[in-house]
């Protein structure tokens, strides 16, 4: 594993977020949901695709917080254009568990 300096790691922009909307991603090579997510008001609502279809349902993760990495460029993930990294935890099956907060924050907050 490679070390990186403090200075790098405060370049990656994790912050907070809400998903606010939900729905399958039928042209997805593997499994996944179109996720629309409200970093708040400085940073706006964000769109990505995540494959975390194996441990949650459409509607469990509607007013869910996540962790996002909003500084990544956009890519293009079929028809859809991914504005954001939803961050989570590859488990041996290859399931992702989300990463979250512990309790409620605001939105658009910056890991530290």
């Amino acid at each position: 594993m490679k070390e990186i300096s403090w200075d790098e790691f405060e370049q990656v922009e994790l912050r907070s977020g809400t998903i606010i909307e939900v729905e399958d991603f039928p042209e997805a090579r593997r499994p996944a949901y179109k996720l629309k997510i409200d970093f708040g008001t400085d940073i706006g609502i964000r769109k990505s695709s995540a494959q975390i279809t194996d441990l949650y349902d459409k509607e469990k993760l509607l007013g869910m917080q996540i962790v996002g990495v909003i500084n990544f460029p956009v890519k293009q993930i079929g028809p859809m254009r991914s504005e954001c990294l939803v961050t989570g935890f590859v488990r041996e099956d290859g399931s992702v568990v989300l990463a979250t907060p512990e309790r409620p924050v605001d939105n658009g907050l910056k890991l530290a």
